[in-house]
């Protein structure tokens, strides 16, 4: 059995597209908040979380909705279109009021567009689930996670270009997101011109069932709502146990990936520039690692790999934590973590959607999105009031100790790994190829 990369990187072309407008909002929103309207820190930090805020709530429920939708292009491509036309066209709307100066309208159309852009994030994730078989989905989702890597540098490459001087009173934005724009355009229709939703769909349940995975989804593709979703009790506590592990391990990254370059600075003595180069360490060794952790997850297990990423991971900013100053030696850290990372965020949607069937495969991409986002508005609060009530020396000790707690967490799961396939035939016991 084999993954289909050409299909899966079409499908991935969502994700993208999403990735590429998530990183033009974390890099220009922030500073045309403080360059533009002069908002204080405080105020931008909340501004910037309301799209996990909305998030929370937002992406089950589309999620489910897209569950329920049944239309001739298919259960997930109506909201793709929708939410990329709207976000595309409401977006037009910032660079507009950042020229005009007008605060409120700048505010009521960066909230429709957040709102837009979850219309369709936990559809779009949850389209490579519904055609890739379940034994493959962690090498399918280290190639949606690949796909959003180069969504997010090619802004960063075009920011090099188009970005203007956001002190500048006279600073043009629109070229840069006229071109994001275009980006996720370009990115949606490719998808919808060579991405036939329901066929491929079927062709999945068809091979699914014919190996013996959820063989009643075949049955029932005319109407998958029938599918029976209902957990049973063991594997409903695994899926808790693993819900948690998200919301835990995501506590202590994004705690430290969001407030490293204040520590580095602070407490390290660094310069912004060598903090920025480290936390781009991460992320080239991490989208280096997607593709590779997928394979070998496959074999080892998702468990395993996440377990393995997980110590690994802790120990790294436990050991980190140990540096009093710079040393070229946390470029090597960083990688670590990165790696780390990567075992992580490959296998952590795939177990969770294991337990799933393919009538509520948008329903559980919800609950990951839940869980994730969930504690990205909570450790930066309380991060934050650790950092300024008892000092930088906490921040790595504290990403440690909340991926630390993931590992007792996961030691109970006992579902969400992929069942092992038996090849038809003795030839096909030979076929190692991808």
């Amino acid at each position: 059995m084999k993954l289909n990369y050409k299909n899966t990187i079409l499908v991935g072309l969502a994700f993208l597209s999403i990735s590429a407008f998530w990183q033009l909002y974390d890099f220009i929103i922030p500073l045309i908040l403080q360059n533009r309207f002069g908002i204080d820190h405080t105020t931008s930090g909340f501004i910037m979380s309301i799209d996990n805020i909305i998030a929370l709530f937002m992406l089950p429920l589309f999620g489910m909705l897209s569950d329920k939708t049944q239309t001739k292009i298919g259960r997930r491509t109506p909201f793709i279109i929708i939410g990329t036309l709207a976000a595309v066209i409401l977006m037009m709307g910032i660079p507009f009021a950042t020229h005009t100066r007008q605060l409120v309208v700048f505010m009521v159309v960066l909230g429709f567009v957040l709102v837009a852009m979850a219309v369709y994030r936990s559809p779009a994730v949850a389209l490579m689930p519904d055609v890739t078989p379940k034994p493959l989905r962690s090498k399918g989702n280290a190639v949606i996670n690949l796909m959003g890597a180069v969504g997010g540098a090619s802004i960063l490459l075009i920011n090099s270009f188009l970005a203007p001087d956001t002190k500048d009173p006279a600073a043009n934005y629109w070229p840069i997101f006229v071109t994001t724009a275009g980006i996720m355009l370009v990115g949606t229709a490719v998808l919808l011109l060579k991405v036939r939703e329901p066929k491929l769909v079927k062709k999945m349940r068809e091979d699914s069932a014919a190996m013996g995975i959820d063989p009643e989804e075949a049955k029932e593709f005319d109407n998958p709502i029938k599918v029976k979703t209902k957990l049973v009790s063991d594997v409903r506590k695994s899926m808790g146990l693993i819900l948690v592990s998200i919301f835990l391990w995501f506590m202590g990254y994004n705690a430290v990936t969001t407030s490293f370059s204040k520590y580095a600075v602070n407490a390290l003595g660094m310069q912004e520039s060598q903090a920025s180069l480290i936390l781009m360490v991460a992320v080239i060794a991490a989208t280096f690692a997607f593709i590779p952790v997928g394979i070998i997850s496959t074999k080892i297990g998702r468990r395993k790999s996440i377990m393995f990423g997980v110590v690994l991971l802790a120990a790294v900013f436990g050991s980190a934590a140990l540096y009093t100053a710079y040393s070229p030696l946390m470029y090597v850290s960083f990688a670590l973590a990165g790696v780390a990372w990567a075992s992580i965020n490959v296998n952590s949607l795939p177990m969770v959607l294991e337990m799933s069937k393919g009538a509520s495969v948008g329903q559980y991409t919800g609950y990951y999105y839940t869980f994730s986002m969930a504690a990205q508005v909570v450790t930066p609060i309380l991060s934050g009031l650790m950092l300024d009530n008892v000092g930088f020396s906490t921040l790595l000790p504290y990403g440690a100790v909340f991926v630390g707690l993931a590992f007792f967490t996961m030691m109970f799961v006992r579902h969400g790994d992929s069942k092992p396939i038996a090849p038809s035939s003795k030839l096909e016991s030979f076929d190692t190829a991808d």
